[in-house]
């Protein structure tokens, strides 16, 4: 033999062991390959654009239009009053709405615009175009656009008096 000095063994300490509650025992949960790429769930909501000469507001409604979901105002996004019908206020204002909206899961919106109309302006202010070309930037699926400007059929009397509007 060999003249090595030979160590003592070191006394084996027997490992207690633990018991696992039964729930750990259980095997993981298997994946299906369905449910990997599970389509979403397209959810849909009604953006109402109100647009004059001299502000644009946009609301966002469930497919009824009784639950607000989101709303904001050109002017809400600009210090000047002079600014607020502006399609810069109005894509500000379009982009905190959409935001809001991803943020509540929407995917697909319908789009409603509406003048003034009646008696009043017949067409859009310059906020609407904004308004729509931001929405489709903003990845949102717009399903339809609509115009909803009320139509007078009893030729409303417009305000200024019988004389007109004296400048």
């Amino acid at each position: 033999m060999t003249d090595a000095p030979v160590e003592p063994k070191k006394a084996e300490v027997p490992k207690k062991e633990v018991e696992k509650p039964a729930a750990a025992e259980a095997k993981p949960a298997e994946v299906k390959p369905e449910e990997i790429r599970k389509p979403r769930k397209s959810r849909l909501a009604v953006v109402h654009v109100y647009s004059s000469k001299n502000d644009t507001i946009i609301t966002a409604t469930d497919m009824s239009g009784a639950e607000t979901l989101a709303w904001a105002s050109g002017g809400m996004m600009v210090k000047s009053h002079r600014e607020e019908g502006r399609p810069y206020a109005a894509m500000q204002a379009a982009i905190k709405v959409m935001g809001n909206l991803k943020e509540k899961g929407i995917t697909h919106v319908h789009v409603r615009i509406r003048a003034p109309g009646g008696a009043g302006m017949k067409t859009p202010g310059a906020g609407a175009q904004a308004v729509v070309r931001t929405i489709a930037r903003t990845g949102l699926r717009i399903g339809r656009i609509e115009d909803v400007t009320p139509q007078p059929t009893d030729s409303m009397k417009r305000k200024g008096g019988r004389r007109g509007r004296r400048v």
